[in-house]
């Protein structure tokens, strides 16, 4: 009599857990209402700011279109880190993250499907509202006064900044797991680099790039000012510099994730 050892079934194999993973996490992203809100607060607001700032005239001779255009921009990207947020601690609150680590026990494949999704999201959203906006500054504001510029390079930078922030809205709510407590921590992630950057003296380049606020900031001024004026670390480096910052306390989260859960 022989016995035969059972092939792995589909359903316990990584890419089978990361496509179910990402599933269900695609389900309670649009499920909750809090998450949807938010979100659609994120796409709405770019939009609205540069409607109400070309309405209004309210931008000075020096200010640019895209600049002008993303006013409302940094509130935005503040709450698409809250949504990264609370993608995670509205499962700790709720008590549903057991039924997640039971249904897909590896802790590296939610968290990872997570930040995927959330990423994902937010670059696509942000992608959208962001171009809208600038769209609608320029088809508002008076021709020739403010400088028009190249904004696409920018643009997909933004994106790629909301999306950084995002995962580290994430990564914070991994480690606080209080909904209220991740929300205040990360938007004071968000700007203690900024705001504290110039008493560091000579690393204030360094310290004040730290966020993805700073990275978006520059980067609504690289398109249409000159060089000089968007800082002396610059858009990219500031934003390569913040992405890596966001993976190491990403993964920083991780570990603490299955030692706590161990």
């Amino acid at each position: 009599m022989t016995t035969r050892t059972a092939p792995a079934t589909a359903a316990t194999s990584t890419p089978a857990l990361a496509s179910r993973a990402l599933s269900y996490e695609w389900i309670k992203f649009r499920s909750v209402r809090s998450t949807v809100w938010t979100t659609a607060a994120t796409a709405a607001l770019p939009v609205l700011g540069a409607a109400f700032v070309a309405a209004t005239g309210s931008l000075q001779p020096d200010d640019t279109v895209l600049g002008g255009s993303l006013t409302l921009s940094v509130v935005a990207q503040m709450l698409a880190a809250v949504v990264g947020a609370l993608v995670v601690t509205g499962e700790y609150s709720s008590g549903t993250i057991r039924t997640t680590f039971t249904a897909v026990p590896r802790r590296g494949t939610v968290l990872a499907a997570k930040a995927a999704l959330v990423a994902a999201v937010m670059y696509v959203l942000a992608l959208l509202s962001c171009s809208a906006a600038y769209v609608v500054g320029s088809a508002m504001l008076p021709d020739g006064r403010y400088a028009q510029g190249d904004p696409l390079p920018a643009l997909f930078g933004i994106a790629a900044s909301f999306a950084v922030a995002a995962v580290l809205g994430l990564a914070v709510g991994t480690l606080v797991r209080h909904s209220a407590g991740a929300v205040t921590t990360v938007i004071g992630v968000l700007l203690l680099p900024s705001l504290f950057g110039p008493l560091f003296g000579d690393a204030e380049r360094w310290i004040a790039g730290l966020s993805p606020t700073a990275a978006l900031e520059k980067l609504t001024q690289t398109s249409d000012a000159t060089a000089d004026t968007v800082g002396s670390l610059g858009p990219w480096p500031s934003l390569l510099l913040v992405a890596a910052c966001t993976t190491a306390l990403t993964l920083a989260a991780l570990l603490l994730l299955r030692r706590r859960d161990a």
